[in-house]
Formats: C-alpha cells, sequence, structure tokens
C-alpha cells in the first residue's frame, strides 16, 4: 500500500502552477521531496492536507480519498512546518493540554519524554524559544499522537548540524517501525541522503523525476573531461552538462557508456543542478 498517492495534481496561482503533478510514497519509506524555493514543494503539501483546494487531480492518503475521509486520515498524519503554528503565548505544557482535547491518542508521556530528551523548556511561552527549540517542539507535537505518516516541510531548514543531526535520528527511530513512512521535503539533500528511501524532484511546478534514491546515486556518474573527450560519449546517455575549470563535466547514465570513461559519483544536489542548468548539445 501507498502513504501517499498524487495524481495528476493541478494548482493555480497568479504567476505559478501545478501541473500534473504525480508520485507515489511507498508505506514504510521516506521520501525526500526537493526543489528550490518556489518550485511547488509547499504548495503540494498543502494540497494533500487539503488546506489548498486543488484544481484537479487526485490525492489518496492510505489508499482513502484526502476529502472525504479528511478526518479520519488526518488523525494518522503528523505534521512539521518550517514555522510552529500555534498560540505564541502558550508553553508546552499548556500545548500538551490542548493536544489531548484534539487528538484521541495523544501521548502525553511520550510528548513530554520527548521534550526532556531535546532539552525544551516546558514552561517557556513559544514566544521565547530560539528557532531550533521551537522546531524540536513541533517535532514532539507531531510525533505525540503516534502517527503513521509524518509530513515534514523544511524541518530542518536554519539549524545547526549537531540538533540536525539529532532530528535525523529520531525521524530514523520513527522509521523502525514498517508500517511508518515520511514525506520529507527539504533543501539540505545532505540530510535526505542520510534517511531517505525515494528522491523526487519537483522545479517550476513539474515533477522532474521520482526515483529510489539508490538508482539516483548508483545509476548516474559524473565525467569530466575536455570538449573532445566528451564527444565520444553517446548522446543519448547525457543527462546534462555544464562548463567548468576542467573542461565540461557530465551527468551521464553509467551503464550507457563504456567502462573506460572514468566517472565520479554524483550527490543528490549534483543531480539536480545538472537536471535544471546542464543542457543542450556538446
Amino acid at each position: 500500500m501507498n502513504a501517499i498517492e498524487i495524481h495528476d495534481l493541478h494548482k493555480t496561482f497568479d504567476g505559478f502552477s501545478l501541473k500534473d503533478v504525480s508520485f507515489s510514497l511507498p508505506q514504510g519509506t521516506v521520501m525526500g521531496f526537493v526543489g528550490e524555493n518556489g518550485a511547488g514543494k509547499s504548495t503540494t503539501i498543502k494540497c494533500v492536507l487539503n488546506l489548498l483546494k486543488k484544481k484537479r487531480g487526485e490525492i489518496l492518503l492510505f489508499g482513502k480519498n484526502h476529502i472525504k475521509h479528511e478526518l479520519e486520515v488526518k488523525s494518522e498524519i503528523g505534521v512539521v512546518f518550517d514555522d510552529l503554528h500555534v498560540p505564541e503565548v502558550l508553553n508546552a505544557t499548556q500545548l500538551d493540554k490542548f493536544m489531548a482535547k484534539v487528538f484521541k491518542n495523544w501521548d502525553s508521556v511520550y510528548y513530554f519524554e520527548r521534550l526532556n530528551q531535546f532539552k525544551v523548556p516546558t514552561k517557556k511561552k513559544v514566544k521565547e524559544l530560539s528557532r531550533g527549540m521551537k522546531m524540536k517542539l513541533s517535532i514532539a507535537l507531531a510525533l505525540a499522537h503516534h502517527p503513521k505518516l509524518l509530513i515534514l516541510d523544511e524541518p530542518t531548514s536554519g539549524l545547526d548540524p549537531i540538533i540536525r543531526d539529532e532530528i535525523l535520528d529520531l525521524f530514523l527511530e520513527f522509521m523502525q517501525d514498517e508500517t511508518h513512512s515520511i514525506l520529507f521535503s527539504s533543501h539540505i539533500t545532505s540530510d535526505l541522503e542520510k534517511i531517505a528511501d525515494y528522491i523526487t524532484f519537483i522545479h517550476n511546478g513539474e515533477i522532474l523525476f521520482s526515483e529510489s534514491k539508490d538508482v539516483l546515486l548508483y545509476e548516474y556518474g559524473i565525467f569530466k573531461g575536455s570538449r573532445e573527450s566528451a564527444e565520444a560519449l553517446p548522446e543519448h546517455a547525457v543527462i546534462g552538462w555544464r562548463e567548468s575549470t576542467f573542461g565540461l563535466e557530465l551527468l551521464v547514465k553509467k551503464n550507457e557508456v563504456s567502462n573506460a570513461f572514468m566517472l565520479s559519483k554524483p550527490s543528490i544536489e549534483e543531480i539536480m543542478l545538472f537536471y535544471v542548468k546542464g543542457g543542450g548539445a556538446k
């Protein structure tokens, strides 16, 4: 079963639109949802959560229509946005009492264990917390009703590497249950390389690829050389190219070029850049 299925999603604003956005998140996996600012990541997520009304298309959560079964499916979802959307005059203890009335599965013991683990003050008002503390509080709030699906919109943005690592460990712990799934929107591709099973890349409102991370990292390679040596590469194997101090850099499909070519392993970020900025005739 898929935790999320999106088919031909369209949403239009002034000057921007999602166009035929389609991808699936298999249950028990982590999908990194990547793209530059304004590419459509947050818009897609808000359509999934029915915070924005789609123009057309189909969205299924746990195999159920996301609007017809909205209350049922949302009880199984934990959401973390890049900002904490709660009354800022409340503290973490007061938020516990509030959430206990919202979620029938709310687990106060688990919630305070996470706050203690993260060293989040329970009596300080939200508005007095640092960005890092707000994000940790947001994650504790998202996890404490024991959801099956986490939807994360830039949860590690602006955090230092040590805090980011702590948070990633918590997500990995969440994934120990094989019924759990995560849709993880981020522009920090190194975080996604650590925990994602799939990568979906959106650019200008369109999905450029939705692929297994292993396929991306092991079936693509980067060739560096002169323009003359690059001419020997089969044209159908080249995804994109760019000028560099070495001459040319080309992203290629490894299984379509000879072993005689020395290729380096690309990062997710490099693959994204080649797809968007690399191109044209060699």
